[in-house]
């Protein structure tokens, strides 16, 4: 595949149609560009559904046999083909030997999840002992903010992005409450200009260095879930440690998505689920992160056995040798049938690189958008045809993989009609449809067949006669 500078995929489908003498749009440089990708036979690691088995799929406008198009790993991954492997193994070792499967075996429970970690710590970009794999994402929030956020009466706020996924906003609440502030005062809730959809990075850092002395914890996702917006993760943890601040991440959709750098940037503290990028499995096994500086002096506030030095902790004296760092805030021993599905993806990361990753996905999500502007831009001469705008920011390196779509017409219908066709999205309220080509199993031609069933479902839930909305 072409090499891309940063702001290049445009030009690359460009010199590719180019090559191939035909339109940008043609089926040929879905082909060529999948043939060419180095990355192509990591799909065939993965489960992908038929169109068939999914319940919403017409099959009497689809070929129920095809593979699904499955753009919705921002929201669930798919399966690892080893997963099922490796938890049958674990199964069958407790069937067989029972308790001994503590300490013995390919992943002895006791100590599983750490023989992993290193894996997971070369994702986030980070020392593997500056990453703790436990627990779900919110939990960790929970225990991170507990150590982070000390609350004074100068330096009392949070600072989270206005519209931050339900349950961060949740969290951040009542972590204020629980220190005895009130949130109506205590959290800073950081807007978009009126009539924009994103937040400028000149604006979140002008109100770090506005408000920044009564900041105490500045808490923003890594890519915004709603619109697909990556942050400028490292100029706002500089800004905010310019001001006093700690920084942490919710990097939920960011984490498998975009390259990150949390040693480097000096983040203080990152937590983030496995389940959608990552390929876990619904409620998979969570990640946290803690840098290093604050090994020694960050300490857990509540704590369990399983924050206790491995070496001792079967000693039973009641006595805490705490481990320095993130494992601290270990507070139960994992479930090793989470541990399982996460090693059979994690393992699949490990044959390649989050820059790799990163070069097919921007290339993959520019194409798609590319062809979602070409045949459905809102076009002036025929403004009863119905249109889409992509709200997630156009440069590269300001989003994912995911792209944010809203529509003219109703987008329940859209959404319906699409599912109808055999393509897996996400519908969130109140008018967006997120769509996110993965680069790990996802391919060009999936993107170019999106885009046709697109312009079938918007005809459809337009009520316009068939082949009224133009598509390749």
């Amino acid at each position: 595949m072409d090499s891309l500078s940063d702001d290049s995929p445009r030009k690359v489908l460009e010199r590719v149609s180019g090559a191939l003498g035909c339109s940008p749009t043609s089926l040929d440089v879905a082909t060529h560009l999948d043939k060419h990708d180095p990355l192509r036979h990591l799909r065939k690691q993965f489960l992908i559904p038929k169109v068939g088995d999914l319940p919403p799929s017409d099959l009497s406008l689809v070929d129920g046999a095809e593979d699904c198009i499955y753009f919705v790993g921002n929201s669930l991954g798919l399966q690892p083909r080893s997963a099922r492997k490796y938890i049958d193994e674990e199964l069958d070792k407790w069937a067989k030997t029972g308790i001994h499967g503590h300490v013995e075996g390919a992943r002895p429970w006791a100590w599983a999840e750490n023989n992993i970690e290193e894996l997971m710590a070369n994702v986030v970009g980070a020392k593997v002992e500056e990453v703790a794999l436990m627990n779900g994402l919110t939990v960790n929030l929970h225990l991170l903010l507990l150590s982070f956020y000390k609350p004074t009466p100068s330096r009392h706020k949070i600072l989270i992005e206005d519209k931050a996924f339900p349950s961060d906003h949740y969290a951040v609440e009542s972590q204020i409450q629980l220190r005895g502030f009130d949130p109506q005062q205590s959290m800073l809730l950081m807007k978009c200009r009126a009539g924009e959809d994103t937040l400028r990075t000149e604006d979140i850092l002008e109100l770090i260095r506005r408000e920044g002395d009564s900041i105490a914890v500045v808490m923003f996702s890594g890519v915004q879930y709603y619109t697909g917006q990556l942050f400028n993760m490292a100029a706002i943890t500089a800004a905010g440690h310019g001001k006093g601040c700690f920084v942490g991440f919710d990097c939920a959709h960011a984490v498998g998505n975009a390259e990150l750098k949390l040693h480097d940037w000096g983040v203080d503290f990152a937590c983030w689920c496995s389940y959608k990028y990552l390929n876990s499995g619904a409620g998979g096994l969570a990640g946290a992160f803690v840098h290093e500086k604050h090994a020694h002096t960050v300490k857990p506030a509540l704590l369990g056995w399983w924050g206790h030095n491995l070496k001792t902790r079967f000693s039973m004296n009641n006595e805490m040798d705490l481990v320095p760092g993130v494992g601290g805030f270990r507070i139960s021993n994992q479930p090793i049938l989470l541990v399982c599905p996460l090693q059979a993806s994690l393992e699949i990361f490990s044959q390649t690189s989050m820059p790799a990753l990163r070069q097919k996905s921007r290339l993959l999500t520019a194409y798609l958008e590319s062809l979602i502007q070409h045949y459905y831009a809102r076009d002036e001469a025929q403004p009863h045809l119905p249109s889409v705008r992509i709200i997630t920011p156009p440069a590269p390196e300001e989003r994912g993989c995911q792209l944010s779509l809203c529509f003219s017409v109703p987008i329940r219908a859209v959404f319906q009609e699409l599912e109808r066709r055999g393509v897996a999205c996400d519908m969130r309220e109140p008018n967006v449809l997120r769509i996110a080509p993965v680069p790990l199993y996802n391919s060009f031609s999936d993107v170019h067949r999106f885009v046709s069933l697109l312009g079938s479902a918007l005809t459809a839930s337009a009520g316009l006669p068939r082949g009224a909305q133009p598509s390749p």
